[in-house]
């Protein structure tokens, strides 16, 4: 938040005092003004173009992350992918398969 716009709320928030407190108006506005830039520092905040420049960054890499699933989706679909696994499935139908063991309880 702009300095400019932190002033012109403490002045807002000073000019709504009670008729009686119109006398320490100067001193609240200040302590107002304290208030508020403490609190936003301590939210973090980013500034605007922080926000875009970042907005920008994600939505590069979400393009560069669709055009990289197209052309695995392409390369999978493809020639050389189904031959892969005609290869793996021959190979899983000629391994042989480990015997189970049987489990040998302890008796007590």
């Amino acid at each position: 938040m702009a300095n400019e716009s932190i002033d012109k709320l403490a002045k807002t928030l000073a000019e709504t005092l009670p008729q009686g407190l119109r006398s320490v108006r100067d001193d609240l506005e200040k302590n107002f003004r304290s208030v508020l830039h403490s609190g936003l520092a301590r939210l973090d905040l980013v500034t605007r173009e922080e926000f875009e420049v970042q907005q920008a960054v994600l939505l590069r890499t979400r393009d560069k992350l669709e055009a990289l699933e197209a052309r695995l989706a392409k390369m999978e679909s493809g020639p050389a992918a189904k031959k892969s696994k005609k290869k793996i499935t021959e190979k899983k139908k000629t391994e042989k398969k480990p015997g189970k063991k049987a489990a040998k309880k302890k008796t007590a």
